[in-house]
């Protein structure tokens, strides 16, 4: 059985373990990495026996943070869910190792469109995600992160995505 669990990123003068909009699952965060410009990247394991638990709000996360921030649920390094939401350019829903998702969900490709936006349209909303935090990305490395299958792990699937937001490790 592979990881489950969250991953919470977003850029703060202050740990965002303290912040209000994380207050439910405070004592349950772990630091994993701090990146450049204040970028901090924390876990909240579990949810592979039940429903994933709620971590809060990225909208709220954004909007005390004043700036972008995301969320990946992900689950049995299979797959991961992707929430990002900025300030200014809203939010937005993307998943990770897409044809594992299509069995989470039990569809097709089609169905996945349901719940989530397709990769070309979630690399678009991912360039004006990065754009809201200063850095310029292209959104063909984006796109093809999106399409890519979880190879070695969603998780590593994740941090590449990281990467390519522009949210870079020091």
């Amino acid at each position: 059985m592979g990881y489950w669990g969250y991953y919470v990123v977003a850029s703060s003068a202050r740990p965002l373990k303290e912040l209000e909009a994380l207050s439910g699952v405070r004592d349950e965060l772990t630091l994993l990495e701090e990146r450049a410009g204040q970028w901090q990247v924390w876990e909240c394991p579990g949810g592979g026996d039940g429903p994933p638990r709620d971590v809060g709000s990225m909208n709220s996360l954004a909007a005390e943070t004043g700036s972008p921030a995301l969320f990946a649920y992900v689950m049995d390094s299979r797959c991961a869910v992707v929430e990002a939401a900025a300030p200014q350019s809203g939010a937005w829903t993307t998943c990770l190792g897409r044809t594992a998702m299509t069995g989470f969900i039990g569809g097709d490709e089609r169905s996945l469109e349901d719940y989530f936006l397709p990769a070309a349209d979630a690399a678009d909303r991912a360039v004006a995600w990065a754009a809201e935090c200063g850095r310029t990305v292209a959104a063909k490395p984006l796109s093809d992160v999106l399409r890519a299958a979880a190879q070695p792990s969603a998780e590593e699937l994740f941090f590449r995505f990281l990467d390519r937001l522009g949210v870079v490790a020091r």
